[in-house]
């Protein structure tokens, strides 16, 4: 069956400016608001189709170079994913917090599908560029999404399966943002599913490797709250005098911390949630795991940990582990 490109692109548009103007008629209010952005902030045209454009190779170099440090850790990551996701015709790209692709997986037998798309490295998948889609929105909203087909806003973006989910920095920033994403018709909702899931446990291994590597020879903390996901680990960096000098977003957003804080603060004083927050166990599961692995040598112990003797044996009984 012959299928009317120009008529099916009417009818995407009549669609969303139908949601746009009536926001109860949105069956998915987070793709409606990414729409309103695309349409009433943008300026965009869903029928139109973008020009092509991408970054010349040294703009693209550019770039790179400026998020470098977020490659080289997430390199393994996506080769890793991509070869989860490649027989599925999944293709995984990284970019950074503007929406720029940065680095793509693209296995040769479905290049065609993400050329004709404009989906490649070097190129701008920003909500501003491209409207909703799952590289710009996630970025926009600093969330994990998964737009489906004809939630993008372009109609020639809808034979796109794409879940994207955001990389936060150190410090909490949004770094960029890691995407899988097919042109396959075959994709079903199911598997899209189990991808948002891997996309995002991916994305959490990254931030942690860029934290740890922002934080190289602090103590790191990670806080396990009964009933999280692997992607709200929060994760803490504390100094020999056991202040806390870096936290992850996680950390940030259930500590409720401040830039300013960091240096000054105790880690002590967070002792007070301990039940709830966790921090008091995973002090105390780090310290046995630093015995345990020197076999019960304190001195070896505390000095793995980047921490006197002294200390080792206070924060011990503190915490009632036995030594």
């Amino acid at each position: 069956m012959r299928i009317d490109r120009h008529h099916a692109g009417e009818r995407h548009s009549e669609r969303i400016q139908s949601v746009i103007a009536s926001s109860s008629a949105a069956s998915r209010p987070g793709v409606a608001a990414s729409w309103r952005r695309s349409f009433i902030h943008y300026k965009l045209d869903p029928s139109v189709r973008p020009g092509g454009e991408r970054l010349s190779a040294r703009e693209l170099r550019l770039l790179q170079e400026e998020a470098g440090p977020m490659i080289r850790l997430a390199e393994a990551h996506l080769d890793r994913l991509a070869a989860n996701v490649a027989d599925a015709g999944c293709s995984v790209f990284l970019s950074d917090a503007r929406g720029v692709v940065l680095a793509e997986r693209i296995r040769a037998a479905d290049m065609g599908g993400f050329q004709s798309c404009n989906l490649v490295a070097g190129t701008d998948w920003s909500e501003q560029a491209e409207g909703t889609n799952g590289i710009g929105t996630c970025a926009a909203e600093e969330r994990p999404v998964t737009i489906w087909r004809d939630d993008h806003f372009r109609e020639s973006n809808t034979a796109l399966c794409c879940s994207g989910a955001p990389i936060f920095g150190a410090s909490g920033a949004l770094a960029g943002v890691i995407d899988v994403s097919s042109a396959r018709q075959t994709l079903d909702a199911a598997y899209a599913r189990l991808l948002a899931s891997s996309v995002q446990e991916t994305a959490r291994r990254i931030e942690a490797s860029l934290f740890r590597q922002a934080y190289e020879g602090a103590r790191i903390v990670s806080l396990a709250e009964e009933g999280t996901g692997a992607q709200e680990i929060a994760l803490l960096a504390l100094d020999r005098d056991d202040l806390v000098i870096g936290a992850n977003r996680a950390a940030r957003r259930r500590l409720d911390l401040e830039e300013a804080q960091m240096g000054s603060l105790p880690a002590s004083d967070l002792l007070d949630g301990a039940p709830r927050l966790g921090l008091a166990d995973a002090q105390r599961a780090e310290m046995a795991r630093a015995l345990a692995r020197t076999g019960g040598n304190v001195t070896a112990a505390a000095r793995a940990l980047g921490i006197g003797r002294a200390t080792f044996y206070r924060k011990a009984k503190a915490l009632g582990l036995e030594v």
